[in-house]
């Protein structure tokens, strides 16, 4: 293994630690395992840092291999318990609004997008709080272009619905999920 390419990684990874754990965040919905998600994640981009490209994005990198493990232990865990494959979508559910407690619209951001479906929320992460074009989020998740632009565009209706869903469940006296 190359040495300057453990290098290159080791030096970047702080950098991105705080975005891996949002990212690890929204996919596990609790921050004991997103801080799991992104030690594994940073072990194994140290282990196989001679698969890191110099010149490319270490931070595309390194979401493909967090996403990567969070799929792997979805999976893995799914079939320990006897119930064969997963459907990601019943796996990704976000309900750590409970967790933020310094914010009030911190939390109710954070409600909204949990009840997101998982592939909007995603996308809502990576293009819009983390910054990826449209062609990279569509390169990492492996789908058209397209269905990043799709998906985007549900997420902004879904979530311009979201203050009217909100103040209906308050004047209703119901405490907001």
């Amino acid at each position: 293994m190359g040495g300057s390419h453990r290098d290159e990684v080791r030096s970047g990874l702080e950098a991105h630690l705080a975005r891996l754990w949002r990212y690890a965040l929204t996919l596990s919905g609790a921050r004991d395992i997103a801080d799991d998600l992104v030690q594994a994640t940073c072990l194994r981009a140290i282990e196989r840092a001679h698969q890191f490209q110099s010149g490319s994005r270490l931070d595309r990198w390194l979401f493909s291999i967090l996403r990567s493990i969070w799929f792997n232990e979805i999976r893995s865990r799914r079939i320990r318990v006897g119930e064969g494959t997963l459907d990601a979508s019943e796996a990704l559910s976000f309900d750590g609004a409970h967790e933020i407690e310094t914010n009030i619209s911190a939390a109710q951001v954070l409600r909204a997008l949990g009840r997101l479906p998982k592939a909007q929320r995603e996308a809502v992460l990576l293009v819009y709080a983390e910054g990826y074009t449209y062609r990279e989020a569509a390169e990492l998740f492996g789908v058209p272009i397209g269905t990043v632009m799709s998906r985007l565009a549900a997420a902004r209706l879904a979530l311009a619905h979201e203050p009217q869903q909100l103040g209906e469940e308050m004047s209703e006296g119901k405490t907001p999920r």
